[in-house]
């Protein structure tokens, strides 16, 4: 699309040039009388120079140029004519082309000017809309990242469609500039000059009134054309509205798991150091096996990598959503993708998966896509017996090289009535992803941090060795079966999607909580607090298999708990976890119940004490009345003895309550 306007933009930019010299010719004939044979003579030569331009749109237009070379014929054989009525050139020569030159050129500088910005505005608004972090996310911040990314790309959009209709209009109005002029010139000159009778035949002015009808009939094409974009626009708007947001609701617009074709844009990461590393957006598609990418600019894409037997899988980066990575068939080259809607993100997976199973060098590519997902789904579906699940099971197992490893905790657990009677939703909450990794971000232990858990610690310290195989939310923390479907769909996912790889940990076991330590650097990999534990269970058969819940606050809806089921694999020491497990929480329980207790005596005390210090200082308010007695008693007997000052004060009493009234009276009486 860029590259196709690059060239109505080249196009435009030759008509501008061309016009503009066109302008200048005959506004020397505007400007100077004396003068009018050159401009006209060079007018003539401008007409005849128009087939020898290279316009990239319309350059080999036979009847356009004929016309022109007939004109500069007739311009010739008038450049003898040197009197021309200024007004009457204004109106009828000067007037079109200035038009064009300042309304309509202008209107395409202004509208190129416009888009750039819109561009680059739409351009920025993404870049901060993929900087989103997904652990710190801000609902507030989130809310205008998105409102800024609808605006500017409606903006985008509507600018770039009213920029591509002024450059279509360009094709029209570019005739009509050159001969609007042209034969209002030949008008002004057959009106108002007498003497140039003698050259202007009957034909030359049939010649001029077939061009006016042509003039008026581009004119009316072109307004039909105007309108007709015109209403287009107003559909595209209406029709693409919900298409400004960067995340639409995948309810409304459902997922294509069934593509073997895709493209769109992607943002890639770029390592620049050790430690850091870079984002860069760039369209990328797929052509048969291969994921191409294409920079802004390029004229053809590039190969980035042979997806031929290739694996995805989602994977989780700390400053951003949405990403996948794809590794090719041997291993040594891989890429970090991210989509901009959780729809791209799970399309993109989904192709990629289908391409590499070379989907589509069959005859009916969606269909087989469809039949390949509808098993893989089947696979994953909770079935109502063991036996049923182990044969559903048995092929994604046997299929993959690396069954030995996997047949070990590919069986999942003999007949449960429970698990019968409940089903995948009532479990599993809908369209959850399955984390094959740990993503949490790695923070070292500090001293610090062990002091703070107090001296459960140092009660109960047991370290196991496992191995992380995944983790999903569910929906229920109530029942085992919850562990059991989980372990039985995290290994059924595992086969489908050919993961087989899995991350090592050391798992410590204290009062206060569970750690998974990496046995490399000794450093914390993700810390699960004790009370958020409520559930554990190991496999009823495969005694190596163990998980737990852990119930978290917030999840994908805003103050909701939600449940996160952990899965992990260890060296048949599944029931030792758990007992461990169990007995910290029934050593920190009654830990909690000694501090409870101690609080409570200390809640005692306080009161006793609070009490202390009320009747001491009840006594002291006592003593103070006493003391405020005798100081009035020894105030009255003073008083008794001075029979002035009692009339003084009884007077004075009298006058303020004559001056009060009678409510005055009775108000002072009962504050007395």
């Amino acid at each position: 699309t860029r590259s196709l306007l690059g060239v109505f933009e080249e196009d435009a930019t030759a008509i501008s040039n061309y016009v503009n010299q066109l302008f200048q010719a005959m506004h020397r004939i505007y400007d100077a009388q004396n003068e009018l044979s050159a401009a006209t003579h060079l007018t003539s030569k401008l007409l005849k120079e128009y087939e020898k331009q290279r316009f990239p749109l319309g350059g080999d237009d036979e009847v356009m140029t004929s016309t022109l070379q007939q004109f500069a014929k007739v311009i010739d054989e008038l450049s003898s004519c040197h009197a021309v009525l200024s007004t009457q050139l204004a109106d009828a020569m000067m007037f079109p082309i200035t038009q064009f030159k300042e309304r309509d050129l202008k209107e395409i500088l202004t509208l190129k000017e416009v888009f750039q910005i819109a561009s680059n505005d739409h351009d920025a608004a993404i870049t901060r809309y993929g900087r989103l972090s997904k652990r710190r996310e801000n609902e507030k911040i989130k809310a205008e990242v998105m409102e800024d990314v609808y605006t500017s790309r409606k903006k985008q959009h509507q600018t770039m469609m009213h920029y591509f209709c002024a450059l279509n209009t360009l094709q029209y109005k570019k005739k009509i500039a050159m001969l609007e002029p042209l034969l209002g010139y030949m008008q002004a000159q057959i009106s108002f000059f007498k003497m140039g009778s003698e050259n202007l035949t009957e034909q030359l002015e049939e010649f001029l009134t077939n061009i006016g009808t042509s003039v008026q009939n581009v004119r009316r094409e072109m307004d039909c054309e105007v309108e007709n974009m015109q209403q287009t626009i107003e559909d595209l708007e209406v029709a693409s509205d919900p298409l400004y947001l960067p995340d639409p609701d995948t309810t409304k617009f459902p997922v294509h798991r069934n593509l073997t074709r895709k493209a769109g844009y992607l943002n890639t990461r770029n390592k620049t150091g050790l430690v850091s590393s870079s984002w860069e957006r760039q369209f990328y598609f797929t052509q048969g096996g291969n994921l191409m990418s294409q920079a802004r600019g390029d004229v053809a894409g590039g190969l980035v990598m042979d997806i031929d037997n290739c694996s995805v899988m989602a994977v989780d980066c700390e400053d951003r959503r949405y990403c996948f990575q794809i590794t090719s068939f041997d291993g040594k080259k891989s890429s970090i993708l991210q989509a901009e809607s959780k729809k791209d993100y799970e399309e993109w997976i989904c192709t990629i998966n289908n391409i590499s199973k070379q989907i589509y060098l069959s005859e009916n590519p969606e269909e087989i896509a469809a039949r390949v997902n509808q098993s893989a789904l089947e696979a994953v579906t909770p079935s109502p017996s063991f036996q049923q699940r182990h044969e559903s099971m048995r092929p994604a197992v046997q299929s993959r090289p690396l069954a030995a490893r996997t047949s070990s905790t590919g069986s999942l657990g003999s007949e449960s009535a429970g698990l019968s009677a409940l089903s995948l939703d009532s479990l599993v909450a809908p369209e959850t992803p399955i984390q094959f990794d740990i993503i949490s971000p790695v923070s070292e232990d500090f001293p610090g941090q062990t002091k703070s858990s107090g001296q459960s610690g140092s009660i109960l310290h047991q370290l196991f060795i496992v191995r992380f195989l995944g983790s999903m939310e569910v929906k229920s923390d109530e029942s085992p079966d919850v562990v059991y479907e989980t372990m039985r769909q995290i290994l059924a996912a595992r086969a489908i999607h050919n993961v087989f790889r899995m991350t090592e940990s050391h798992l410590l076991v204290t009062c206060d909580c569970l750690k998974l330590i990496d046995p490399q650097t000794q450093v914390t990999r993700l810390r699960f607090p004790l009370p958020n534990v409520v559930l554990y269970a190991t496999h009823q058969e495969n005694k190596r298999l163990f998980g737990f819940v852990l119930r978290t606050s917030g999840g994908r809806v805003e103050s909701r708990q939600t449940s996160i089921c952990y899965i992990f694999e260890s060296n048949n020491e599944g029931e030792k976890i758990c007992d461990s497990v169990g007995l910290a929480k029934q050593i920190a329980f009654h830990a909690e119940l000694d501090r409870k207790a101690s609080e409570k005596q200390k809640e005692i005390d306080r009161v006793k004490e609070k009490q202390q210090k009320e009747l001491n200082k009840q006594k002291q308010i006592e003593k103070d009345l006493e003391e405020q007695s005798r100081l009035i008693a020894a105030s009255s007997r003073s008083n008794q003895n001075s029979g002035e000052g009692q009339f003084v004060v009884l007077s004075s009493s009298q006058s303020e309550d004559s001056d009060l009234g009678e409510d005055g009276k009775k108000k002072r009486e009962s504050e007395a």
